[in-house]
């Protein structure tokens, strides 16, 4: 998804091309990958000439979102907590980052 938002659109040869600068991976796994987002509302796409041309079809915000939720709701059965323990027990949350949640919690 961040190669397509970062292009605007992309080939799925685009996608690959772009990810094997970063790290070794089968083109058929991208084709996948770009089909199932595609299939759950996160990609569209439109045929150009040869090859199918893939956009996003929600606001990154939105597809961030929706993917958080899913994962909490399949990892943590819906409860954010423990995710959040974890988050704080191994320091990947900054006494900013603390304060920034606690804010966002005041305000809602």
């Amino acid at each position: 998804m961040k190669i397509v938002w970062e292009q605007e659109h992309a080939t799925v040869r685009d996608v690959y091309e772009a990810l094997l600068k970063r790290r070794k991976v089968a083109y058929t796994t991208v084709m996948t990958m770009m089909k199932i987002l595609e299939q759950k509302g996160f990609l569209k796409k439109s045929q150009d000439e040869r090859a199918y041309v893939y956009f996003p079809a929600q606001a990154k915000r939105q597809v961030i979102g929706a993917m958080v939720r899913d994962f909490v709701n399949r990892v943590f059965n819906g409860s954010a907590e423990p995710l959040l323990v974890h988050l704080v027990e191994d320091h990947h949350l900054s006494a900013k980052d603390l304060e920034e949640i606690a804010r966002l919690r005041r305000k809602s």
